[in-house]
């Protein structure tokens, strides 16, 4: 299969529009060809496009800066003789000065398929800036890790932030080419969009289920993002950046697994067995002991447990990471009535609002888990009629 980046590098004619324009590109590590050429390099070296600028999302453009609210400097690439701005530190949004750099932005970011991601509100963001500015945007396309399944609850109006660009569930389903119009239809931006469609790429095809597993290597998009078994849990898993718990930042497994150092492991997953059996279907849990060398709990020897999403004991269809995660939440409430599970602290540029319901994109969740008379089936009350109503909303947009 060919990523969009391939296409656009390999075909002549999918240039031609870039002919006699000015050309910036947003980009990460992860943003390279299938020889592993960094996108930059390789448009550069088509040697018919005029690269101007260039910008970098979170965690930067080459480089890989640690953990939320590290922020990037802007610098001048100096092999390529352009400005590269940063959309992670003095700005999350471009500024006119930025804007006048260039009349074509190319966007090249691997997505996790994850609402919170914070590439998905960078390009609400570029997206917003275009339309105002009257600049192109081209969406070279890439693959949704994650696939096609969708689940959690919507964004409530209100809790719009950097990890929440609209109402989208936590798992969207979606392609960053497709998010991109559904963001141009629903905020109704006159822009000139575009897609460089992916070619070959099947959301539903073993083993991969989203990701073209040996065809494609997998290249960190972001630092704590190393395999795609993160990718598949991360929708669940990120939800613990907002709480106490260690998410396995400071491992070699970080967002794979959870846990801490004053909680039995083995009470927990015997906990949620007993109250959503069906909510651990599709992988496979392991209780394991995990040391952070950094982070939350660094030193500190924890009790934790590991979600496995590799085969044979993964079921695509049947995986549900975000009601697995929050299960854990709802079993460790039960076990400890007073554990401090909620982390207050700055979130994403947030100060007033708790971590875990600007991740949720509402209080609900949380309200369900400190309910101690709330059961499985209320919050599956709660995000069944939010994940149809988003599976109705997407079919429009669904390129592949």
């Amino acid at each position: 299969m060919r990523f969009g980046i391939d296409r656009l590098v390999a075909e002549a004619d999918l240039r031609a529009p870039l002919q006699g324009r000015r050309v910036a590109l947003l980009a990460h590590p992860a943003s390279v060809t299938k020889d592993l050429t960094h996108s930059l390099d390789a448009l550069a070296a088509c040697g018919d496009v005029a690269l101007a600028a260039a910008f970098g999302p979170q965690h930067g453009l080459r480089g890989d800066k640690q953990d939320n609210m590290v922020e990037s400097p802007d610098f001048f690439d100096p092999v390529h003789n352009i400005p590269v701005f940063s959309l992670y530190g003095e700005v999350r949004r471009p500024t006119d000065a930025m804007m006048e750099t260039f009349d074509v932005l190319l966007v090249d970011l691997q997505d996790l398929g994850c609402r919170i991601y914070t590439f998905v509100t960078t390009l609400r963001y570029v997206l917003e800036a275009a339309a105002k500015h009257k600049k192109q945007v081209w969406v070279l396309d890439r693959p949704n890790p994650a696939g096609r399944p969708v689940e959690g609850l919507l964004l409530r109006p209100g809790w719009e932030s950097f990890v929440g660009a609209g109402p989208l569930p936590m798992r969207h389903g979606l392609t960053l080419g497709e998010l991109g119009a559904w963001f141009v239809a629903t905020l109704k931006l006159d822009v000139e969009y575009r897609v460089i469609e992916m070619e070959g790429w099947r959301p539903d095809a073993t083993p991969g289920f989203g990701w073209p597993l040996g065809e494609r290597p997998w290249i960190n998009p972001s630092p704590n993002a190393p395999n795609v078994w993160m990718a598949r849990a991360y929708a669940g898993t990120v939800m613990l950046e907002g709480t106490t718990l260690s998410e396995g930042r400071g491992t070699t497994r970080p967002l794979e697994l959870f846990g801490a150092p004053d909680i039995d492991a083995r009470l927990v997953m015997a906990e949620m067995q007993a109250l959503a059996p069906q909510w651990l279907e599709g992988c496979k849990l392991r209780e394991c002991w995990f040391e952070p060398m950094f982070h939350k709990h660094a030193g500190k020897l924890c009790h934790g447990v590991q979600i496995h999403t590799q085969r044979p004991g993964y079921d695509h269809e049947a995986f549900k990471p975000w009601r697995l995660v929050a299960l854990a939440f709802k079993a460790i409430r039960r076990l400890y009535p007073g554990y401090p599970l909620w982390r207050e602290f700055a979130y994403e540029y947030e100060h007033d609002r708790l971590a875990i319901d600007l991740i949720n994109g509402s209080p609900l969740l949380r309200e369900w888990v400190d309910d101690a008379a709330a059961t499985p089936s209320d919050l599956a009350a709660l995000a069944a009629p939010d994940e149809q109503a988003w599976l109705d909303e997407c079919q429009a947009y669904l390129l592949y």
